[in-house]
């Protein structure tokens, strides 16, 4: 198994926008199982990565990302980043003044269109103090910042949000769930690691997350089924890796949570 390695913010207050640069661009190689440990800003953030998929941790929620999708993290929201496997991670400062409104006041998904994906590539990832810009270059820079915000707002809001308790106890089982999805086919040896007994297990995803042990797994395999989809992966190897017997049972799981199969599910999503 790979070693899990944790690395701190990387002084993002070096990439804070500015008035003469409210948006700005960082780049960064996370290897598998890399962890950048939870943070807070006061602008906006959007994450994503040109290769491998993400996993983004706020205290309410964790997002699980291919690179087909982007996590927008509202000013002063406490979120951490964790490689799934090696990513290619890009990020957008914002100032707050940019993209204002309600349904900026929130974290979600965002889809990436292929003209974000390369209009990201193509700002300059420099920290403060940013060098000289010849006039030329200032202005490319600015067409591409104004280009990217329209593509944001464009950007269609997906609900691939997994919603974590306040419970720490429950918590760490939910991590844990997260990080090996199929180690354990159900309730029953969910709890069992745990120490809970099934009933108490069940009572506390319905007291602490509104809803029932098997949506919330239901809700974890979807995100983690996309980001293998996102990959090439057959049907047979995705059911396999989230502990499937079958790729059939796999199918009637999907089928059955999102009302269609999996195939048009992750053409849709």
């Amino acid at each position: 198994m790979a070693s899990r390695q944790s690395f701190p913010a990387f002084a993002p207050e070096r990439f804070a926008p500015t008035a003469e640069r409210p948006l700005r661009a960082k780049a960064r190689l996370l290897e598998h199982l890399a962890d950048i440990q939870p943070h807070r800003h006061d602008w906006a953030q959007l994450v994503f990565s040109m290769t491998g998929a993400v996993r983004v941790n706020t205290e309410a929620s964790t997002y699980i990302v291919p690179p087909s999708r982007a996590v927008w993290i509202p000013p002063g929201l406490v979120h951490a980043v964790t490689a799934i496997e090696q990513a290619d991670l890009r990020t957008l400062y914002l100032g707050p003044e940019l993209l204002a409104g309600d349904a900026w006041a929130v974290g979600r998904v965002l889809e990436v269109s292929p003209l974000l994906r390369e209009l990201v590539a193509a700002l300059p990832g420099d920290p403060d103090p940013p060098p000289p810009e010849a006039p030329d270059d200032a202005q490319r820079r600015r067409g591409i910042e104004q280009l990217v915000l329209m593509e944001l707002r464009r950007a269609r809001p997906l609900a691939l949000g997994v919603a974590l308790p306040q419970d720490a106890r429950l918590r760490k089982l939910c991590e844990a769930m997260l990080r090996e999805p199929g180690r354990h086919a159900g309730l029953d040896d969910w709890a069992a690691e745990a120490g809970y007994s099934p009933r108490t297990l069940s009572r506390l995803f319905r007291e602490q997350l509104g809803t029932s042990f098997a949506q919330w797994r239901s809700q974890l395999l979807l995100a983690h089924a996309l980001t293998l989809a996102a990959r090439g992966r057959p049907m047979s190897h995705i059911a396999a890796e989230l502990g499937y017997a079958s790729a059939s049972a796999f199918t009637a799981m999907v089928t059955r949570t999102v009302g269609m199969p999996p195939s048009r599910f992750f053409a849709e999503a």
